[in-house]
C-alpha cells in the first residue's frame, strides 16, 4: 500500500506547498542525510547545492551514517569530513524540489522566496526478487524503497 498522507501539517494551507514521492528506488540512509541538511533552507540554494554534489564539486556530508566512509579533501562541510556522492538519490531530490516549486507556482506563491520547512524520508515497501542458482537454492534479493516528502512555504523578504 502506497503512502497517502504527509508526516507533518505545518503552516497555513494557502501559504505552503507540498510534494511527495512514494516508493522511490533510492537509499533511505542518503535520503535521511539530505533531508537533515536541507531542512529550513531556501529551495533555490538547495537545488544549486544538489547540482554541485551531482557534478562532484562538493560532497554530501554524512553525519549519522558514516561508518567505513572515507574522508574528503579540503575543509569540513557542516562539521563533517566524511561524505559521498549519491547521484541516484540526488536526481530524485532534484525532481522533488522542482515538483514543490511547481506546486507553489500553481498556488500563486513566489518561487524565489520559498523556504523548506519540512523534509522527511521514511521506509517504503520492500520488494523481493529471486535469482536461481541450480538445484540447491538461490539468492533472495531485497529491493528497498523510500518515501520522501517536502513542505515549502513563502517567507517574507
Amino acid at each position: 500500500m502506497a503512502k497517502k498522507n504527509y508526516q507533518a501539517e505545518v503552516g497555513k494551507e494557502s501559504k505552503t506547498a507540498r510534494a511527495i514521492i512514494t516508493n522511490a528506488n533510492i537509499s533511505l540512509k542518503y535520503s535521511t542525510e539530505i533531508c537533515n541538511q536541507i531542512n529550513g533552507l531556501y529551495v533555490n540554494k538547495m537545488i544549486a547545492w544538489l547540482k554541485r554534489i551531482e557534478n562532484h564539486e562538493e560532497y554530501l556530508p554524512l553525519k549519522r551514517y558514516n561508518s567505513n566512509v572515507a574522508h574528503r579533501k579540503g575543509d569540513a562541510k557542516k562539521g563533517v569530513k566524511s561524505g559521498r556522492y549519491p547521484e541516484k538519490t540526488i536526481n530524485i531530490f532534484l525532481d522533488l524540489l522542482e515538483l514543490a516549486k511547481n506546486n507553489a507556482d500553481n498556488k500563486g506563491l513566489d518561487a524565489e522566496k520559498l523556504n523548506i520547512i519540512n523534509a522527511f524520508a521514511s521506509k517504503g515497501i520492500t520488494r523481493y526478487s529471486h535469482q536461481s542458482k541450480g538445484k540447491i537454492g538461490g539468492k533472495t534479493r531485497r529491493i528497498n524503497a523510500t518515501h520522501i516528502e517536502i513542505i515549502v512555504s513563502e517567507v517574507k523578504a
